[in-house]
């Protein structure tokens, strides 16, 4: 071994005694974390150890022991976290392609139907899939200017308040822990379809070690399997398109014209209003997981390049995959089919109208994958809970507002013992097997019920705050790397928009449909497991703002510095202005949508 080894080894720590008997440890290269030597095994435990170019654990709190908050710091923080950049650009358009495609639009689109009838269904999708597009362009425009730890509950500190970043954060990691047993569980009931014999326990353990190993790929893992995911997703939704086409026009094994019989009898609508907003929950459950994609840009190699086309593609599948195929649900599959409202759980193949539509038709082993595709659909949900939750609390601890430990950044630029401590709230999946399960899965179920729609409001209102502070600070327009199509206004159509969705979950939660028939505990619990998110989340809110004493951050004191990869930043995004003036026009009118 020369010398100059030596010396690196001695930096990093790694002295190794010849007399130890044991193999030396793998060295790294000066100012790295890339080994130069040593066997796989040496490899596989040395990048558990933390990363020597990581000081996010030693670094000091944001909030500090004098109860106050310091804002510049914890956006340092969050600007410097160690997290691995290895995302790239296909990974990113297929998790804003597919992400979000789950069980709430092949499921959960079941119940919204029965419940609303189809003109009700394709109302509130469209809707809060217009909302979700404003929304989306708000986190791109923030995301490509600073792909920092957290995204969004980051966003949320920095530009309105940290006490509100505290709770959204905490609000946003609290949705994924408790959603991944429901969607190990989930996935294990897929299996009863092919009416299996084996426990199901079995199934929750194979599930549960599959996602967990995922991650403890790093996000290399995570973005290869939602790729994977994805793509699969993304071709059933067309299959699925294209035969629904031909079965409406009379060209399945039944035969027989349908055509828009299903919106006269029994009728476009059901419930009236009331079910009308009963559906825009379900929508909004159904488009959980959008958000994703901005918090992916940190660990992404270069967002200011990938992240908009991801953020643009978005409207596409809103548009194809949502509303085209929902249209066609509610063509083939009538509002008053029992089979809508008769499954077992949330992902309950055979109260899925995508797959009552194929039965219907007479189709035989289509449905089957139709179950295949619901399997793998929940597992990415699974996938994602351990990715965000982890990512959201390792932000958390590096503004101070989480234990310390969970900053811990391993050589791989995983935050490891967020990842473990994700990973264990799976095996509540066990619960499964108690006579407590549906309580206890409700419950958990109703701490994320309105999580996405706070995220949501939170990052429109946290992209108008950042405009205001963008041109009180002198900054214009042209400067920004990537721009929100809809803008100013349509965050604040996102922002109002939400807050719409939450008074007509408050109203659906207090008078359910049918809620003359329930008695008055029924009614109470009917509440709180539609609103229980609320009060969750004013309670961390109020309790860290009377602690911490936080301001709410003025335009002219808003950090618009840390985070900001590149600091040439303007003679960039000159070059390129330039080089797409010489673009063909078709060229150019395609980047604007794609």
């Amino acid at each position: 071994m020369d010398s100059e080894k030596m010396a690196v080894g001695k930096e990093s720590g790694m002295e190794h005694s010849p007399g130890s008997g044991s193999p030396p440890p793998p060295l790294y290269e000066e100012g790295g974390s890339k080994p130069v030597k040593g066997n796989m095994m040496n490899r596989i435990i040395d990048s558990f150890k933390p990363d020597p170019n990581a000081n996010a654990v030693s670094r000091a709190a944001a909030g500090g022991g004098d109860n106050s908050f310091d804002v510049e710091k914890a956006a340092a923080n969050t600007a410097s976290s160690p997290l691995a950049r290895k995302l790239k650009g296909r990974h990113l358009q297929m998790i804003a392609i597919g992400g979000s495609i789950g069980t709430g639009l092949f499921v959960g689109s079941g119940k919204a139907l029965a419940n609303g009838g189809p003109a009700s269904l394709l109302i509130a999708f469209a809707l809060i899939g217009a909302m979700l597009y404003c929304t989306v362009h708000a986190l791109g425009e923030m995301a490509c200017l600073f792909p920092v730890a957290g995204s969004f509950s980051a966003y949320s500190t920095r530009f309105l308040d940290p006490a509100w970043g505290f709770a959204m954060g905490w609000n946003y990691a609290m949705q994924w822990l408790v959603v991944l047993p429901l969607e190990i569980v989930a996935a294990s009931i897929t299996v009863d379809y092919w009416e299996s014999s084996v426990n199901q326990a079995v199934w929750v353990t194979i599930f549960l070690l599959l996602i967990i190993s995922i991650n403890m790929f790093g996000v290399r893992g995570y973005g290869e399997a939602e790729f994977v995911f994805s793509i699969i997703k993304v071709i059933a939704v067309i299959g699925f398109i294209i035969l629904g086409i031909i079965l409406n026009c009379g060209g399945g094994p039944r035969g027989g014209y349908i055509g828009g019989r299903y919106w006269k009898e029994p009728g476009a609508f059901n419930a009236g209003f009331k079910g009308l907003c009963s559906v825009f929950v379900t929508a909004a459950f159904a488009f959980a997981g959008t958000e994703l994609v901005g918090l992916a840009a940190a660990e992404t190699a270069n967002p200011r390049k990938s992240l908009p086309t991801a953020i643009k593609q978005v409207f596409w599948r809103i548009t194809l995959f949502y509303i085209v195929s929902l249209t066609l649900v509610g063509l083939l599959v009538p509002y008053d089919d029992e089979r809508l409202v008769n499954g077992k759980s949330s992902s309950d193949a055979k109260a899925s109208p995508f797959v009552i539509a194929i039965v219907n038709a007479g189709i035989s082993g289509l449905p089957s994958v139709m179950n295949v595709v619901i399997m793998i659909a929940v597992l990415s949900v699974g996938n994602s809970s351990i990715y965000g939750s982890s990512r959201t609390l390792a932000a958390l601890a590096e503004q101070g507002q989480a234990p310390k430990i969970f900053a811990y950044i391993d050589r791989k630029g995983r935050p490891m013992v967020a990842i473990i401590v994700a990973s264990a709230f799976g095996f509540l999946a066990y619960l499964a097997a108690t006579e407590k399960r549906d309580e206890a899965f409700a419950w958990m179920l109703a701490i994320s019920g309105l999580s996405s729609i706070f995220t949501w409001g939170s990052i429109c209102l946290a992209h108008i705050r950042f405009r205001k502070g963008w041109a009180i600070q002198g900054h214009t327009l042209d400067e920004l790397a990537f721009r929100s199509q809809p803008g100013v206004i349509g965050s604040w159509v996102g922002f109002l928009f939400n807050c719409l969705v939450l008074i007509a979950q408050f109203w659906t939660g207090f008078a359910p449909i049918g809620y003359a028939e329930l008695t008055p505990s029924e009614l109470v619990k009917n509440f709180f497991e539609a609103y229980l998110a609320a009060p969750i989340i004013i309670a961390f809110y109020i309790s860290y703002k009377f602690w911490y004493r936080t301001p709410f951050i003025r335009s002219s004191k808003m950090d618009l510095q840390s985070g900001v990869r590149e600091l040439n930043l303007a003679e960039l995004l000159a070059e390129e202005r330039a080089e797409r003036a010489n673009w063909p026009a078709w060229k150019r009118w395609y980047k604007v949508v794609c």
